[in-house]
């Protein structure tokens, strides 16, 4: 027991420093009444969409409680929705800490970049520290109660479900807003990004912290969550145990973890060059977690055998995240050549921008997919199954550094939105969109990041319900196990339809909404009158509140259905399906929408023409096709491909041989 309260003692260094950096972020100076003002709208809308989605999501979470109660057991009901909670919460703290912070950015900027580099990046560390905290102190909790492994997967269920709904929610708000402020503002009427002459400038800035913020705060914390319970439950298969010493590990890994990431963070001095700063913070935390895990392993193993073996395991998950981080950064980066030639074909048009953006975002799946599967033969032939899946819990194991590296993005997005709509002047305005650069490119590596977690997570999931149903092994020759696979592997390309449709019609009517204020109030071009921005900000909540349910019930629905219809082993085969075509999928889709992005960036840079250029219109063009790729569907696909798992896994005794 003594590591449950090492790990809770952890958590809550997380939680005392997050709260100890909110005050002092809170006691900052905001700026003039104007920027004030805009920062203001862009909370309220914010709190706005979340309070009407957490409605929803009330009804869902009570209705599942009860069904899971009446099907499993009440204990399994309450870890549930303890573990939605926690989920929502996290994103909900998140989300608050940032539209705080972005004026306070804007306004330390007018100092020098450094000072805004320490705002925006405190607000991303107090989301990180919050989403490891809760969540170690969570499953510490319930499983001192309990005793039982199993029972929290209720926890991560719970977990799950909230990230899809939020992820896929708030991915739809911020690109439709997006999506339409871009094509009518920067396309059709030629004005710069978050120009206030433009009506969904504040949509598009609320859809930061819904998305990028609360989503992926949401995300994170059941990555998280997840890898350590599924931990923990494989504990019980590793033959050479001698007591709870492999349970207890993952939370031990993850208590080290958080420390080191409080220690990382205080490198992040703002001094020199933004993304070497972040860098420098986030490689100190990995090096220290990488020698403490040791001394974490050796401790707990008594110094036995299986010490080393262990501990490669551990390093192999923490290396393979840092190699999918820097592979991201090269296909993502404006420094690097995959984003510059996206920006070259746009010299050509929207058309060979697009097809160039697809076949980086392709080709970039090579080496995330090796870094995985040799993470995977290194970590199993060390460690068995439950190699692999301490390997995911040491890729998340500086998660409260990396995630605010990636929380940091939308922030310096908003600050230099708001610089522009309060008319700070061109310095302040380019210092911002250089923290905002650096923040699109520490985005995708979030991505990446979660994507490659995911997929070892699922994979530990996928291990732990074989042992639960009782499967010794999956026979994808049996025709209802090659119709499970199948099913599975359509499942991420269904669910990305649904997505990327719901993203497309929410634009078409800010796009026409846009259109409409310009060409009927008079004198708003020439700035003289006030857009409408709350009939913008009302048309992407109403468009992700009403799309977000469709692609989240196929997420829940379909492991239960093919498992009752076609028994245990054909749900292993969609969980293998979703598995594989998941991941791929994900990286292709969030690196080609963050090379997009930072294609056109490169050009608005005053390369190949600059701002107003056909090259830039082009490449405006593939950063709207890019958008929810890359904020939407791609990283809504790596909470699938575990929410399917984990839905399996929770209902796993419920499945027989099915009634066909």
């Amino acid at each position: 027991m003594n590591i449950i309260y090492l790990s809770m003692g952890a958590s809550l260094v997380a939680l005392v420093y997050a709260g100890y950096l909110t005050k002092k972020l809170f006691e900052l100076p905001a700026g003039t009444k104007k920027m004030t003002d805009i920062a203001d709208a862009i909370h309220k809308g914010a709190m706005a969409f979340l309070n009407r989605e957490y409605k929803t999501l009330v009804l869902f979470t009570v209705a599942a409680a009860v069904l899971l109660s009446y099907i499993i057991n009440w204990q399994t009901s309450l870890t549930f929705m303890i573990g939605a909670f926690c989920s929502a919460l996290a994103g909900n703290v998140g989300m608050r800490v940032a539209t705080a912070a972005n004026v306070r950015t804007s306004n330390a900027v007018k100092s020098s970049l450094e000072e805004g580099l320490k705002v925006a990046f405190s607000s991303g560390l107090i989301m990180g520290l919050c989403v490891v905290g809760t969540g170690v102190l969570g499953v510490s909790i319930l499983y001192m109660i309990f005793q039982d492994p199993g029972i929290l997967f209720g926890f991560g269920f719970g977990a799950s479900s909230i990230a899809l709904f939020a992820r896929v929610g708030g991915g739809i708000y911020t690109k439709g807003a997006d999506v339409g402020a871009d094509l009518v503002g920067k396309v059709e009427a030629g004005i710069p990004e978050d120009d206030p002459r433009n009506p969904a400038t504040i949509a598009d800035n609320v859809g930061d912290n819904v998305g990028d913020v609360a989503g992926m705060g949401a995300d994170l914390f059941e990555s998280y969550v997840d890898s350590i319970i599924a931990t923990m439950a494989l504990a019980g298969s590793v033959a050479y145990a001698t007591g709870n010493e492999y349970l207890m590990l993952p939370l031990a890994i993850a208590a080290v973890g958080i420390i080191c990431s409080v220690i990382g963070s205080f490198f992040v001095s703002g001094k020199g060059e933004v993304h070497q700063a972040l860098n420098k913070g986030i490689y100190i935390a990995a090096i220290l977690a990488a020698v403490a895990s040791y001394g974490v392993v050796h401790i707990l193993l008594d110094g036995g055998a299986m010490v080393a073996n262990v501990y490669f395991a551990v390093l192999s998950g923490l290396a393979a995240g840092v190699i999918i981080g820097k592979v991201t950064e090269y296909y993502t980066s404006d420094h690097y050549r995959p984003a510059q030639s996206i920006a070259e074909a746009a010299k050509t048009g929207a058309g060979t921008n697009l097809i160039a953006g697809l076949s980086v975002g392709m080709y970039s799946t090579l080496i995330p997919v090796l870094a995985v599967s040799a993470a995977i033969l290194i970590s199993y032939s060390l460690a068995g199954m439950y190699g692999i899946s301490i390997a995911a819990v040491g890729m998340l194991a500086t998660l409260g550094i990396t995630l605010a590296a990636d929380s940091y993005g939308p922030v310096a997005d908003n600050a230099a939105g708001i610089a522009e709509m309060a008319q700070m002047g061109n310095k302040v305005r380019e210092r911002a969109e250089a923290l905002d650069a650096v923040g699109n490119t520490t985005a995708a590596i979030g991505k990446g990041f979660a994507i490659g977690s995911a997929a070892l997570t699922a994979l530990a999931l996928y291990v732990a319900y074989t042992q639960t149903a009782n499967l010794d092994v999956i026979d994808v020759m049996k025709p209802k196990v090659t119709v499970g696979l199948f099913i599975g592997a359509l499942l991420p390309f269904l669910f990305s339809s649904y997505a990327m449709d719901a993203v497309g019609k929410a634009a078409e009517k800010m796009v026409e909404e846009v259109r409409r204020q310009f060409r009927e109030i008079k004198g708003l071009m020439e700035g003289k009158a006030q857009a409408d921005y709350e009939s913008c900000v009302e048309i992407s909540t109403a468009a992700a509140l009403h799309s977000m349910i469709e692609p989240s019930l196929l997420a829940v629905l379909s492991p239960v259905a093919v498992g009752y219809v076609f028994g245990a082993e054909a749900l292993g085969g969609l969980l293998a399906g979703t598995v594989v075509t998941g991941f791929l999928l994900a990286v292709m889709m969030s690196n080609s929408g963050g090379a997009w992005d930072n294609a056109k960036k490169y050009i608005e840079a005053g390369n190949l023409g600059g701002k107003g250029s056909e090259a830039h219109k082009a490449a405006v063009v593939g950063d709207t096709v890019g958008d929810p790729f890359k904020d939407t569907a791609g990283p809504s696909l790596n909470i699938l491909i575990k929410l399917v798992s984990i839905v399996a896994l929770v209902f796993a005794g419920q499945f027989g041989n099915g009634i066909i």
